[in-house]
């Protein structure tokens, strides 16, 4: 793999400490990396700085690629989520979100393999708001035909890369039929003229969450706008042992932010029991994308033998907490670098 420097945001609560262990993972399995260490969310808050510092930012601008870990938003108060201020002020407007069955962690579904891509810019999520009169607040769900199809585009292009047979959109256009009737016709455009050789078919969202928690099965892709993402995703996350187990990518056209998508446990926080899982899954995209970006065999090479680590990791029993085992979060990178070959 060519020497990096890549910016690495450690976060909030349990962050610092998941942070730590895929670095050192990572530097065992021989990833030349040199880590540019920035702060967002109330670390960088109790620094004196701004909950989303410009400098974290530029930093990320610059080097093109970030680490990050759990970063605490506020429920119902406060300031806005790090998360969504990283995603439309570098518009990282594709969040792709794996989600497959692990080795030695048993669920009642066994082999799962979806992809979950999420629209990152529009919808609801992206947190228009207003009061209009004491007493009254609302939400604007926005869609514009260039984000509809942008994301549309990429997930037909990110298929047939990954060799995914399907893609199965999930709307409400039912009821919202501007916003998401646009999402589902930029999909069907882009379907029929560009990728008609993969698969395509839609379902209401309300109908497809059932259908996916009766039998994950029959879905391989599915694409959905802002909000409907994030509540799927996690849904899908439950089928194979929780959000620790996920992996998470916040990609764009110049730039790419890889995370846990877990928040910052702070009820934990110091235990050194959290699971540094989902945030090295998420290094293992990370150099999975360097290796496509800059045909870095090295990196692919690398991403490989920690995959194949961290499987092993858990086939052979040995797993945190929240997955069933015993280990702290020291223990379990130890037991991947045991593995690493």
């Amino acid at each position: 793999m060519k020497p990096r420097d890549i910016v690495v945001i450690p976060g909030d609560g349990i962050g610092p400490e998941v942070t730590t262990a895929v670095q050192r993972i990572l530097e065992k399995a021989g990833a030349p990396i040199e880590w540019q260490t920035y702060q967002a969310g109330l670390t960088a808050l109790a620094e004196g700085s701004e909950v989303m510092p410009q400098e974290t930012l530029d930093a990320i601008q610059h080097h093109g690629i970030a680490l990050k870990g759990p970063c605490t938003t506020p429920v119902g108060k406060g300031f806005s989520s790090v998360n969504v201020q990283l995603r439309k002020r570098l518009n990282l407007y594709a969040a792709v979100r794996p989600v497959r069955s692990l080795p030695g962690v048993k669920t009642r579904f066994e082999n799962v393999d979806l992809v979950i891509i999420r629209e990152n810019t529009e919808g609801l999520y992206s947190g228009v708001e207003n009061e209009v009169t004491p007493g009254v607040v609302m939400s604007m769900k926005v869609a514009s035909e260039t984000a509809c199809t942008r994301i549309a585009r990429w997930a037909f292009r990110y298929a047939t890369h990954r060799q995914r047979k399907k893609i199965t959109v999930l709307h409400k256009a039912n009821i919202m039929k501007l916003t998401d009737g646009l999402f589902i016709r930029c999909a069907q455009q882009i379907h029929k003229q560009e990728y008609p050789n993969i698969e395509y078919n839609e379902l209401i969202i309300d109908a497809g969450c059932m259908r996916i928690v009766q039998d994950p099965a029959p879905f391989d892709m599915l694409l959905l706008e802002n909000l409907y993402g994030d509540v799927v995703s996690d849904l899908c996350a439950g089928l194979i042992g929780g959000l620790g187990a996920v992996p998470g990518a916040n990609i764009g056209d110049e730039h790419a932010v890889f995370e846990a998508v877990h928040g910052s446990a702070p009820d934990i926080a110091g235990k050194g029991v959290a699971n540094p899982l989902a945030l090295l899954m998420s290094a293992v995209m990370m150099l999975n994308y360097i290796a496509d970006q800059h045909s870095d065999a090295g990196a692919r090479k690398i991403a490989t033998q920690i995959r194949n680590a961290y499987d092993q990791t858990l086939e052979d029993g040995c797993k945190t907490r929240d997955l069933g085992g015993e280990l702290g979060t020291d223990a379990f990178a130890d037991a991947v670098i045991e593995r690493l070959g």
